[in-house]
């Protein structure tokens, strides 16, 4: 299999839905938004269930660029599939702006060929999201290690501004975002636990299940 470069830009969204709503939205994207946000330019990267919050939905979804993303988001919210399923996916969400704009830490990404969609469904039973201050020392690699997880991708701050205004991004803030997958969410949840207790706590710990489509 050929593999590709991870995307250069990367966003990581947290949406506050409606109580209740969080499986009308999964069924909604996983149906209608994942090949038709790829089909103009942008890569979803994996969708989530929050085990810390029955209502909070995470994604992320990747860009070549800065300038490529403008042109996607725009081809996309100004297109056909947005705009017949909008009214449906707003009406399952309370907040959408909660978005860290990324860019992959060199050689600290997989290729998005490895995070295969479809293949007998997601390869984690858990994923663990670790936001951090940028400047903290990164003493998270071995804890996942020694647990068996795998650390699949890090991040930081994109510094760049934000090139489609009509979507809000997190600004002023300057973090490092770890992923890793376990094969159980009881070795996840110990892992999140012993960072949260750690000598450097991470400003937030993202206890997530991958939804049947989700690359990881």
């Amino acid at each position: 299999m050929e593999l590709h470069p991870p995307p250069a830009i990367v966003e990581l969204r947290q949406y506050t839905l409606h109580p209740g709503r969080r499986d009308a939205l999964i069924a909604l994207f996983d149906r209608e938004f994942i090949e038709t946000q790829e089909a103009v330019g942008m890569t979803v990267l994996g969708q989530f269930r929050d085990l810390g919050d029955p209502d909070r939905f995470v994604w992320l979804r990747g860009f070549a660029s800065m300038p490529a993303r403008a042109l996607a988001l725009a081809a996309f919210y100004d297109g056909p599939v947005w705009r017949a399923h909008r009214a449906a996916a707003n009406a399952t969400m309370i907040d959408s702006d909660n978005v860290l704009l990324l860019r992959p830490v060199v050689d600290a990404a997989m290729p998005i060929d490895a995070w295969a969609r479809d293949a007998g469904g997601p390869r984690a039973a858990a994923v663990l999201a670790i936001v951090a201050a940028r400047d903290q020392d990164p003493g998270f690699a071995p804890v996942i290690a020694q647990a068996g997880g795998e650390l699949v991708a890090r991040y930081e701050t994109e510094p760049g501004a934000n090139t489609f205004p009509g979507l809000p991004v997190r600004e002023g803030e300057s973090v490092a975002v770890w992923l890793a997958r376990f094969a159980d969410v009881r070795t996840c949840t110990q892992v999140a636990d012993a960072l949260a207790h750690g000598p450097l706590a991470p400003m937030q710990l993202l206890l997530l299940a991958p939804t049947p489509r989700s690359r990881f």
